[in-house]
């Protein structure tokens, strides 16, 4: 499925960035769902997001694609199907998923338990959650896949996106929340857990930011770090609907002042969306292309300019790692919708400055020197005085043959 050469790391986190080997990292991350391409492309996928500048893939894991029948699990290819291209992973275990998969992941004899509530403070659904995670990380220490032990996962998320929700359920939502946690916690895996979209996760959970933009989102505690799990590439498609797009200009804009404002850690949902096999497409009337208007399409190729100026945003953002992880930004106006963002620390200086207007270029005076902003676009200067990227300025360039 994913892919490591043998890493044997500590991963913790502070207030700043997820914390390997004793060293703060700013990260970037992709999603790809491995049950919507095929094992054949999963290589090909895989160094295609390496040599995008992703450090790092992350993928929920289907119960119902793996426990069709309760008690007659299949994990077998995920463990065996590791690609080897020195990259992260994420695992985002749940085990609801959503993703427009069908029935959210939940295996359909789940539904026919006497008694049983789903994800509420419930003893029958607990205890099936419970049996799942318990299997899923039990199979991922078998294969020695957590960096503990020398694998590629870095993080694990239980539950997902349950504050859109929690308030359905009351007062049990809490209790749920908090049992999901110390559950999720005790299995030892010796990295982070994390749930998105929940401001009353638990500590040790960090809770993470889904959305088109996360610049704004502050995690619950001042001990732990601004990460987006979910930066959405653009949307999935509905039969009859218009083919979703969003501009790689807006994308990397909003990536650009994620990093611009205290992030550390960005995945696209999706990088690459793949395909809904079968029936496995959730509802209503959602289709069975999941291409996602990603940075890799659905049939596994590269979508330009996308991939090509993403991979030059993470570049630049990168070059500005040392000054990210070091301290926190100091942000201050530069005038109506302008503001400058600068990470300093000793000699080590990067700046970001944003023109967050939707509709007016503008010129700004930045330690002395004169920047052109573009209308909704964020300059990334890593030694705060030379420009090295502008989110609206496309640099890639790509050529198509045609073959006669």
């Amino acid at each position: 499925m994913l892919a490591t050469t043998s890493f044997s790391a500590n991963v913790s986190y502070d207030h700043r960035a997820l914390v390997i080997d004793g060293k703060r990292r700013v990260l970037m991350s992709g999603s790809i769902h491995y049950p919507r391409s095929t094992p054949e492309m999963w290589p090909d996928l895989v160094q295609k997001s390496k040599d995008g500048g992703l450090d790092v893939i992350e993928t929920y894991l289907f119960w119902n694609l793996h426990e069709p029948v309760r008690n007659q699990e299949g994990f077998g290819e995920i463990c065996e199907d590791v690609a080897d291209a020195g990259l992260y992973v994420h695992l985002r275990i749940g085990p609801y998923a959503c993703a427009e998969w069908n029935y959210g992941g939940f295996p359909l004899w789940l539904h026919f338990i006497p008694g049983i509530e789903f994800r509420t403070d419930n003893e029958p659904f607990k205890a099936e959650m419970k049996r799942i995670t318990d299997k899923i990380v039990d199979m991922m220490k078998k294969e020695k896949l957590y960096a503990s032990q020398g694998g590629p996962i870095i993080l694990s998320q239980i539950e997902n996106e349950y504050g859109n929700i929690d308030s359905a359920y009351g007062s049990a939502a809490k209790s749920y929340i908090n049992w999901a946690a110390s559950m999720a916690t005790s299995l030892n895996t010796g990295v982070p857990w994390v749930m998105c979209q929940q401001a009353d996760a638990p500590d040790p959970i960090i809770n993470t930011c889904n959305g088109f933009y996360c610049d704004q989102f502050k995690p619950n505690s001042n001990q732990k770090p601004k990460m987006w799990t979910e930066n959405w590439s653009g949307w999935f498609r509905s039969f009859g609907g218009a083919v979703p797009y969003r501009p790689v200009e807006d994308l990397a804009f909003a990536v650009a002042r994620f990093f611009q404002l205290g992030g550390t850690f960005q995945n696209y949902y999706m990088y690459h969306g793949g395909t809904n096999f079968g029936r496995t497409t959730g509802g209503p009337f959602i289709s069975t292309s999941y291409d996602y208007d990603a940075p890799i399409d659905e049939y596994g190729l590269l979508r330009q300019p996308k991939w090509g100026h993403l991979k030059d945003v993470h570049k630049a953002i990168k070059l500005c790692e040392g000054a990210l992880v070091a301290t926190d930004p100091t942000v201050t106006s530069l005038g109506t919708n302008l503001e400058a963002a600068v990470y300093k620390t000793g000699s080590t200086c990067a700046a970001f400055l944003a023109n967050v207007g939707t509709k007016s270029d503008a010129t700004v005076n930045f330690n002395g020197n004169s920047y052109h902003l573009p209308a909704w676009s964020v300059s990334i200067l890593p030694d705060c005085k030379n420009v090295v990227l502008n989110t609206a300025k496309i640099q890639t360039t790509w050529i198509f043959v045609i073959k006669m």
